[in-house]
């Protein structure tokens, strides 16, 4: 089993479209990249803290590639935009890569560079940032599979 983890802006349609890529064992929404200890939602919603609002990845490279899930990361959000996901803005809600290991590093480079030169986000350069790993802080219970626990498939966005 390896470990994935994305920010792609608002975490809740994001979990649901990892939890549903077959190989994916487990997903948990949470903060990652920032300076506070523990952070709450409310503290991560100041966009103060540095964190943003992440999916973890468990799964099992046997079945589906971190590649695959790369390319699912990328058609889920807008990796264009810098510090927002339609309607919502802060650094909290930026497109990030948090790599467990140099060659998810290596690959999430590798996935930027072939997405910048295909042109597909309409010349636009894909803002997405690629940072080490740190503590994933898990969010609160009322956020783990918050759309399923409302009988919703996906979101606004």
């Amino acid at each position: 089993m390896e470990k994935a983890t994305f920010g792609a802006g608002c975490f809740w349609g994001v979990e649901v479209a990892f939890a549903n890529i077959p190989g994916v064992t487990a997903t948990a929404v949470g903060y990652e990249g920032g300076k506070t200890q523990a952070p709450t939602y409310r503290d991560v919603c100041t966009d103060s803290t540095g964190h943003a609002e992440v999916v973890e990845v468990d799964f099992d490279p046997e079945k589906v590639s971190y590649e695959a899930l790369l390319d699912a990361f990328f058609s889920l959000h807008d990796p264009t935009q810098k510090n927002r996901q339609g309607p919502d803005w802060g650094t909290q809600y930026r497109s990030a890569v948090f790599y467990h290991s140099e060659e998810q590093k290596a690959q999430a480079e590798a996935k930027i560079t072939e997405l910048n030169a295909s042109k597909n986000f309409l010349q636009k350069k894909i803002a997405t940032t690629i940072e080490p790993a740190q503590t994933f802080w898990r969010a609160e219970d009322y956020h783990q599979k918050y759309l399923e626990k409302r009988g919703l498939a996906s979101c606004h966005i």
